[in-house]
């Protein structure tokens, strides 16, 4: 092959590749746009017990008319699958009992009529099977069309260096108290604002694990379960020094980060400074998506590989190695879930498209520059006495400077673990969200719970 032939053929694949990364970008952008418009997707419907919805058979789906002229469609195979009568759902174990595929293809209702509990249908079977749903449960789930079916619960305040004003506080005994309203109280806060300070806390490493306990158990890692460390160097990370850390998420070189992390500074003798930052990553990303959309995709789209090696004994890279973007989406829910970035952690950026390698760097220029912006930042200095926990997938820390010695201690808290506390003190404290009614509440939880 000669070589201006070479170089031509060179050039046209680079072109193709440049325009399908362009396209990728572009395509991301205008889902971007599609999946943050989900505030304007259809209100839910309303209906009264004394005007139910009205039912139509269309061959392997059923129409429900509501109140309001609204249609819901659900396919006869999605309906049986999601029977929850106690032959086809465990009411304790909360589990499927129905098999799914020994359902027959192309399965049809006998007949589907609305009553006061909800939809009833009856299925071709050998028994003559028998449905119920709940309406509030197929407003909840209807597909076809979506619904906007917020509850209160789901509520984020993005924030700014303003909300020093009034920053979310709960008191330690309120938190420790045995019927669980302050911590209710407390989590709600992190779910919220995405961080949350307790008061009037001991200043001992033990008042403070008991602390972090009351969220769940505490999650192990490199640095150990608990900690309670100053700035010795004692593990291969700059947190263990006196320098000033930039605003950053931990763990981004984990395939899943730790959920929350619990601060409390013991002392702080002989020096100054150390004062914490905190910034509110959705906030920021909400500053970029609108005012510089490019940036926002690329930084939704970009993986980054990052890593912990200071310590001899362990490499943690996360899996796949190519690692994470920046921003991560829940793309169903059409929202912003996820916020990864420490620039110390970053790996080689071997996996980048040569063709937006300039763009990119721009991009993480833009992020930068709002993470560090006045409006964006929050300092405050803590003092013995007050800890504070953060939503490490949200709230992006720092640190400044300072010299003396510090000692501070705190742990990790799994995602999983902080959700599922809340979500059990929700129910508690806010039945109504979840039960439709009290004969549905078997062993203590609805087996038409909008988590099942």
């Amino acid at each position: 092959m000669n070589s201006r032939l070479f170089r031509s053929l060179g050039y046209i694949a680079r072109t193709r590749r440049a325009d399908a990364h362009t396209t990728q970008i572009r395509r991301f952008s205008c889902e971007t746009k599609h999946l943050y418009a989900h505030e304007h997707r259809n209100p839910i419907p309303k209906f009264s017990p004394a005007q139910l919805p009205s039912i139509k058979l269309q061959d392997a789906q059923i129409e429900i008319n509501w109140e309001t002229n609204v249609q819901s469609k659900f396919h006869s195979i999605w309906l049986r699958d999601h029977c929850r009568c106690p032959q086809c759902f465990h009411p304790i174990t909360k589990q499927r009992l129905v098999n799914t595929f020994q359902l027959p293809p192309g399965i049809k209702p006998v007949s589907a009529q609305a009553s006061p509990q909800g939809l009833e249908v009856t299925w071709f079977s050998a028994d003559s099977h028998k449905s119920v749903y709940p309406w509030t449960w197929l407003q909840q789930n209807s597909y076809d069309p979506k619904f906007d079916v917020g509850q209160d619960h789901d509520k984020k305040s993005l924030w700014g260096s303003s909300i020093q004003k009034n920053p979310p506080t709960v008191e330690y005994n309120e938190v420790m108290s045995n019927d669980e309203k302050g911590l209710y109280k407390w989590l709600s806060n992190v779910h919220e604002h995405g961080f949350s300070f307790v008061s009037g806390v001991p200043a001992t490493p033990e008042a403070t694990e008991e602390l972090s306990q009351r969220i769940g158990f505490i999650r192990e890692t490199q640095y150990g379960q608990f900690w309670d460390f100053t700035s010795d160097l004692a593990k291969g990370d700059t947190a263990y020094t006196t320098l000033a850390l930039g605003a950053h998420t931990d763990n981004t070189y984990f395939t899943d980060p730790c959920g929350l992390q619990l601060f409390h500074l013991l002392s702080h003798t002989e020096g100054t400074g150390g004062e914490t930052l905190l910034v509110d990553g959705f906030y920021v990303a909400s500053l970029i998506k609108e005012r510089h959309p490019k940036a926002y995709a690329l930084l939704s789209n970009t993986p980054i590989p990052a890593h912990a090696a200071g310590e001899p004994t362990s490499i943690y890279c996360p899996s796949p190695s190519s690692g994470y973007p920046v921003l991560g989406h829940d793309i169903a829910a059409g929202k912003l879930t996820t916020v990864r970035w420490n620039n110390d952690d970053r790996s080689v950026m071997k996996h980048i498209h040569p063709d937006v390698v300039e763009e990119w760097y721009d991009a993480i220029s833009t992020w930068y520059k709002y993470l560090t912006s006045p409006e964006c930042e929050y300092w405050v200095q803590l003092n013995p006495g007050t800890a504070v926990v953060i939503d490490n997938h949200r709230v992006l820390h720092g640190r400044s400077a300072f010299n003396g010695k510090r000692r501070m201690c705190g742990a990790y808290i799994g995602i999983d673990e902080y959700h599922s506390k809340l979500a059990t003190l929700r129910e508690k404290f806010n039945p109504n969200a979840y039960a439709t009614t009290s004969e549905h509440i078997i062993n203590g939880r609805s087996i038409w719970h909008p988590s099942l």
